[in-house]
């Protein structure tokens, strides 16, 4: 199946990353939001974005004219049937992306693909909530999207041959390396870097050494461009412990259960670089 217009649900931080690289491989994209405000502030930062690019030699004018002429605007999920394939990038509530699949489900042509970039939640879970489970798949972005050249394809246990390999594909096609990954809470990356950075907490709450030593020496040592402090700081405290808590949920591992130091952290509204204050202080 040929992909040429694609639907994003969310402009915030992950889906105007993801509708920016989908205009930008020359698919016509239209990105829905709860208002017009967040719409029209997921679509500046974009243009804003594609002009720094500019200014550094990455593209020409033409091009940033040619990638925000793809992109379209709407509040209306309604606005998304005529896609081939939608990326939801909602708020990482289970039911609430429930109820969005629900929708397009019925709003979509039969042909349609439906993704989520969840990072924790089952794939099949948003499946069931559909009369397509064999065209729902996970395209897990990183974030910068624009940036980071990962994509997880992730394919539940009701997913089709022919809707994984044309979903795999296209995010080939947007300049992405894929990484197939089965329908399991955490997929690849987070099953991995998620105890890291949990077990890079109890190391500090053990004394094992500083913060600022645990850092340099993972950076130093494993060549990491980040070390665990400054990823959690940059992820967030509360998408951290978010994460760990359905994943302990999903496979009741030690490695899994948040350190009492990250919930008494989140507690207090220490949450790393967006609220000023993490482990470190940017303030």
């Amino acid at each position: 199946m040929s992909i040429q217009k694609v639907g994003v649900v969310g402009c915030g931080l992950m889906g105007s990353g993801i509708a920016q690289v989908c205009a930008a491989a020359g698919y016509e994209t239209t990105v829905s939001e709860v208002d017009e405000k967040l719409v029209q502030a997921g679509i500046e930062k974009i243009g804003a974005q594609l002009t720094r690019s500019v200014e550094k030699g990455k593209l020409s004018e033409a091009q940033r004219q040619t990638i925000l002429g793809k992109l379209h605007g709407t509040t209306r999920l309604a606005d998304l049937g005529g896609c081939d394939l939608v990326i939801e990038a909602a708020t990482e509530n289970l039911e609430a992306k429930k109820k969005i699949f629900a929708e397009l489900d019925s709003r979509l042509p039969k042909h349609g693909i439906l993704a989520s970039n969840t990072s924790s939640l089952t794939i099949v879970a948003l499946a069931a909530a559909t009369q397509r489970p064999d065209r729902v798949v996970g395209l897990h972005f990183f974030n910068p999207v624009p940036v980071m050249k990962l994509v997880e394809v992730v394919r539940t246990i009701l997913t089709s041959d022919a809707a994984f390999a044309t979903s795999r594909d296209f995010a080939a096609s947007l300049g992405k390396e894929v990484v197939e990954a089965k329908d399991t809470t955490g997929f690849v990356v987070n099953r991995l870097l998620v105890p890291y950075m949990l077990d890079a907490i109890r190391c500090y709450e053990q004394g094992v050494a500083s913060k600022e030593d645990l850092d340099r020496g993972m950076k130093l040592g494993c060549g990491y461009p980040m070390g665990p402090f400054e990823l959690l700081d940059f992820v967030g405290l509360d998408t951290t412990l978010y994460i760990a808590e359905i994943m302990f949920d999903e496979f009741r591992e030690p490695r899994f259960a948040p350190p009492s130091l990250l919930r008494r952290m989140v507690t207090a509204g220490l949450l790393g670089r967006k609220s000023g204050r993490g482990f470190y202080d940017y303030r």
